[in-house]
């Protein structure tokens, strides 16, 4: 009988919380007050008889707890966007309310004041609830059964230059303290960061990018402080966002130079939105969130079966005593075809690994898995062996150039032989990783130029690709042309390495790289960046925390557990797989 009181009792204490609305100042302590704000959300704002002046104090509007058997220890801030002229996102915030709420996550959502506020910066006094909500919800966290140093937030637009705020700039008081409230720290511990606006000084008094965040003048805003509890971030953006995805970019790489993880998620020919929430999941579960991540298991373990294979076929890639700068020192190259049982896409994807061009195996950990999953889904893969170790010092040869002479003449064969096997010529990708994915972009950017002089009428076709795919390339910046990036890429004078063309066939890219990579991050960032400055549309990912190799042993319910997918994805959405 006790513990049904009991039970009742904890019952009763957790309904009293259901979508408790709590203002968070004081009754005529709200600093900067104006007649002319509210604080609702649009759908409220929108009805009939709303009165404006019973909806001038910022709230927090306490969700129902999650359900016992779920319940974490984790509190999410729930932030809308609008312009900061209105609190919009009502679905947005449901849907993230909804989905937190099954993971056993306590949610808050936080309307603060709108319109700009006049003579203020249009942020003030959004950032002044902000910071007073973060403490009330800090202040409440034993009440509420969560922990006050797991307090994050999702957000989107106005919305997360506020939560950019909130993270970065807490040691800088927005207002003057009102009440003892104001001594609880207003830090948060981690934000998912959904399409940031005005975060650069080409939109940052209220304006979309002027300049799409391009310009060697145009700069990350200073509101943004980067102090000693900024805390690591999710950041994701679409591609042609008017609020220019730089904005991430430039927030990102500064978090790298503070050595805070970050994830960085962009999405090509995605518009301004909220895109990528189960990667915001993915990052929190990496940086321990939800506690421990599960085991980390082999990847290669994970894809062990070549039953999707139905055959295998295996090439040399050069005629007998032909081959370009020839080496004794170096393997013979070749490819092998692995046609799926059932094809479901006429497209190829070409595979092969990295090794630092001292070494490659066709059928590692970074090849093997990947055209085993392809293989599954019905796509045909081409796997190749190119030559290695590097050509001796005194040839005169750069590191990869037999190798990049390898993979345009597997190119070209692949193309000369697809329609006989009833596949596309037109539709070929390739795909590597580490010293592979620096081969990749010799092969994506630089298909005008001729590697080797040719050898037989099999040259005389082209070696353009319609995609690639790298992962964590290595060697692409000048501050790593040999080594790992001295620098970590991050600062301006760490330049895209010569080699690079960027010719007119340059084709669109996706990038996986690893956060914590020594074979720096950045060297997919800075490639994304001057992809889009192309009119390029590349995707991209990081992943928090994660080094060189992030997917030979992986914990599931991460990003470099799913990586894989994001393959799939990409192919997908540009339409390769169809």
């Amino acid at each position: 009988m006790k513990r049904l009181f009991a039970s009742l009792s904890i019952f009763i204490t957790l309904a009293s919380f259901a979508q408790q609305r709590e203002t968070i100042w004081p009754k005529g302590k709200m600093p900067d007050a104006q007649e002319g704000q509210i604080a609702a959300m649009t759908d409220e704002a929108g009805k009939d008889g709303f009165k404006p002046e019973k909806h001038r104090v910022a709230y927090l509007e306490w969700y129902d707890a999650p359900a016992p058997e779920v319940r974490t220890d984790i509190c999410m801030i729930l932030i809308s966007g609008g312009g900061y002229n209105n609190c919009c996102d009502v679905g947005l915030v449901e849907k993230w309310h909804q989905e937190f709420t099954k993971m056993g996550i306590q949610c808050v959502n936080f309307v603060y004041r709108t319109p700009r506020p006049e003579g203020l910066p249009i942020y003030q006094t959004a950032w002044e609830d902000g910071q007073r909500a973060v403490r009330m919800v800090r202040s409440e966290a034993a009440k509420r059964g969560f922990d006050p140093e797991k307090i994050g937030t999702i957000s989107m637009s106005a919305g997360s230059h506020l939560a950019l705020l909130l993270a970065t700039s807490s040691q800088t008081p927005a207002y003057q303290p009102v009440d003892k409230i104001d001594e609880v720290p207003c830090h948060i511990n981690w934000a998912i960061v959904n399409a940031p606006a005005y975060a650069t000084t080409d939109g940052e008094l209220g304006t979309p990018a002027t300049r799409e965040g391009y310009g060697s003048d145009v700069r990350l805003s200073s509101v943004f402080k980067f102090d000693e509890k900024t805390c690591p971030m999710s950041l994701h953006h679409g591609g042609l966002d008017i609020y220019t995805p730089g904005a991430s970019t430039m927030v990102y790489r500064q978090l790298r130079r503070m050595k805070i993880p970050a994830e960085l998620h962009l999405y090509p020919g995605k518009g301004h939105g909220a895109f990528g929430f189960e990667r915001g999941v993915e990052f929190m579960r990496q940086i321990g969130c939800f506690g421990e991540p599960a085991p980390e298991e082999a990847l290669m373990d994970r894809y062990a079966s070549d039953a999707a294979r139905a055959e295998l076929i295996r090439e040399d890639i050069w005629p007998e005593g032909r081959t370009p700068d020839f080496q004794e020192n170096q393997c013979k190259p070749y490819i092998e075809w692995h046609i799926p049982a059932v094809k479901t896409t006429d497209a190829i994807q070409i595979i092969y690994s990295g090794g630092s061009y001292t070494g490659n195996d066709p059928d590692g950990f970074e090849v093997a898995p990947a055209r085993r999953y392809l293989n599954e889904k019905g796509v045909t893969v081409v796997t190749l062996k190119y030559r290695t170790p590097r050509p001796l010092p005194e040839s005169g040869l750069s590191k990869h150039t037999t190798a990049w002479q390898d993979l345009q003449r597997t190119i070209r064969i692949v193309r000369s032989e697809a329609a006989a096997r009833g596949l596309d010529p037109d539709r070929i990708g390739i795909m590597g990783s580490s010293a592979g994915g620096h081969l990749t972009l010799m092969g994506v950017t630089s298909s005008n130029h001729k590697s080797y002089w040719p050898v037989d009428d099999i040259d005389k076709i082209s070696c353009k690709v319609q995609w690639g795919i790298g992962i964590y390339p290595a060697y692409a910046l000048t501050d790593g042309l040999e080594r790992p990036n001295a620098q970590g890429g991050n600062e301006d004078d760490a330049v895209l390495a010569p080699e690079f063309s960027f010719d007119l066939n340059t084709a669109p890219m996706l990038f996986i790289h690893g956060d914590a990579d020594g074979w720096a991050a950045m060297n997919s960032v800075k490639t994304w960046e001057k992809m889009r400055a192309m009119g390029i549309q590349s995707e991209l990912h990081t992943l928090a925390g994660r080094k060189h190799c992030f997917q030979r042993t992986a914990s599931p319910g991460t990003g470099s557990y799913t990586h894989l997918d994001r393959i799939w994805e990409f192919l997908t959405a540009k339409g390769f797989n169809k």
